[in-house]
């Protein structure tokens, strides 16, 4: 009987922990576009004043989540993790590789949150 108890809080405890990341994965999917602008304002240079501390607010909660940022120059190309938005070939590149990310990926533990969108370079097709 007790080995049938622990058995269930164990499948309880873990059903609690998906559950929660599944969660937390859905509410960072509904706050990239924030990120997203927020990043475009800082490009221009425009978080100042009260908006900053708001922006400063948002991403130190956000962190305290987990999300990864995850695309950067010169990654390999994986068609899991990467959307491409255009393909060169050329001579200089063993294998697809990305020279351009467009818009970083974010993923939380297992869950791909987005993939980066990403331009790639790649060998030219066999002979």
């Amino acid at each position: 009987m007790k080995d049938e108890y622990d058995s269930f809080r164990r499948r309880v405890r873990r059903e609690r922990r998906s559950v929660g990341g599944v969660a937390v994965a859905d509410v960072l999917t509904g706050l990239l576009p924030v990120l997203d602008a927020v990043d475009e304002a800082r490009r221009h240079h425009d978080v100042a004043g009260g908006f900053e501390q708001v922006v400063n607010l948002l991403e130190g909660q956000l962190t305290a989540l987990g999300p990864e940022s995850s695309g950067a120059p010169g990654d390999p190309f994986g068609p899991a993790r990467h959307e491409v938005a255009s393909y060169r070939c050329t001579d200089q590149v063993e294998g697809p590789t990305c020279p351009v990310v467009l818009r970083p990926g974010h993923r939380v533990g297992e869950h791909l949150l987005r993939p980066a969108e990403v331009e790639v370079t790649g060998p030219p097709a066999g002979p």
